[in-house]
């Protein structure tokens, strides 16, 4: 029954967008190629800091850079009541959502989805974003090329957003 509905959705809503425009005297079919034709625009705008973004994460990850400096903050990771194990996680997710869930998966995997590391990682992926994706998407798609506070006030979220998923992950498992 709901997957019968489900499927008479996308018709009744892309109709119901057409009888409104007709009724409103409006082109729908230039609206949707205007509409196409601006994000053909943005998509042009964000594809090379995008490019560059994915890059460089390939690169850090490839170096070993990230398992570096996992091993050399594993003291104030611990005092800030995060898992070690988590480490690469808190440095990729700001940079890349597939790279960070890939990483997330591989902890879940090795540690176990019910385990304390398993828990901590799955809920920092759920309570944190790609910073810097988000900045380079929609700043570029905007035309802002001067971020002022915004990366920084962003970065501290997300760490917020870390040391928050990890109490929570401890406080939950007593």
């Amino acid at each position: 029954m709901l997957s019968g509905m489900t499927a008479l959705l996308i018709p009744a809503l892309l109709g119901g967008m057409a009888l409104f425009a007709a009724l409103r005297g409006v082109d729908a079919y230039g609206a949707l190629c205007a509409g196409a034709r601006d994000g053909l625009r943005v998509v042009k705008d964000i594809l090379p800091p995008l490019a560059v973004l994915l890059t460089a994460v390939a690169m850090l990850r490839a170096s070993g850079a990230l398992d570096a400096l996992a091993a050399a903050l594993s003291p104030a990771l611990r005092f800030l009541g995060i898992p070690p194990e988590c480490a690469p996680l808190l440095f990729l997710r700001p940079f890349s959502g597939s790279g960070a869930l890939a990483v997330g998966s591989e902890l879940m995997r090795r540690y176990g989805p019910d385990s304390t590391v398993g828990r901590t990682a799955a809920v920092m992926l759920g309570s944190t974003e790609t910073t810097f994706y988000v900045v380079g998407v929609y700043f570029g798609a905007a035309g802002i090329r001067k971020t002022r506070h915004a990366i920084p006030a962003a970065l501290i979220a997300d760490l917020v957003g870390f040391v928050a998923a990890a109490a929570a992950v401890r406080w939950f498992m007593k």
